[in-house]
């Protein structure tokens, strides 16, 4: 979910479970997302339906997409999956003219992603504490100000 004026783009590792089943972004009610990058915009994000959250981030200049385009993998655990296939992420990227971000929801996105990214020197890239409920290293609040330095490349 990009569009030409996407100036953050979100990459996820590979959806869970319930976002495969449920065919949405960040569908597991104990996900972070939604609450995360909300603070970002500074919209609260959680009570809205599925497509009015998607067209709140695309206002704001994000987008989403997925490190992984296909994979194998049992449950939701990034460290579960194999034989990961890459989703095309520089050539996605390249046809982003307003592009100043991307920040990476976890290590395993960020690993999959930075891989990819080399030929876009003017794109920042931003390992982002992952939004995961399985990922609980740190608080939610600490999560949150990791995850507000993408305000910067909305201004």
């Amino acid at each position: 979910m990009v569009n030409a004026q996407t100036r953050v783009l979100i990459c996820g590792s590979l959806p869970g479970e319930a976002s495969l089943a449920a065919q949405r972004y960040y569908a597991h009610p104990a996900n972070q997302f939604w609450r995360l990058i909300g603070g970002v915009i500074g919209q609260d994000l959680v009570p809205l339906d599925y497509p009015a959250r998607l067209d709140a981030l695309l206002r704001a200049g994000i987008g989403l997409w997925d490190t992984v385009a296909s994979a194998t993998r049992a449950g939701s655990l990034d460290t579960a999956i194999r034989a990961a296939q890459l989703a095309p992420l520089a050539q996605l990227a390249a046809r982003l003219p307003a592009l100043r971000a991307i920040g990476f929801n976890g290590a395993t996105a960020a690993r999959h992603g930075r891989a990819q990214m080399a030929d876009l020197p003017d794109i920042s890239f931003i390992q982002l504490p992952s939004s995961s409920p399985a990922y609980c290293a740190v608080t939610l609040a600490q999560k949150q100000q990791a995850w507000s330095c993408l305000q910067t490349f909305l201004d």
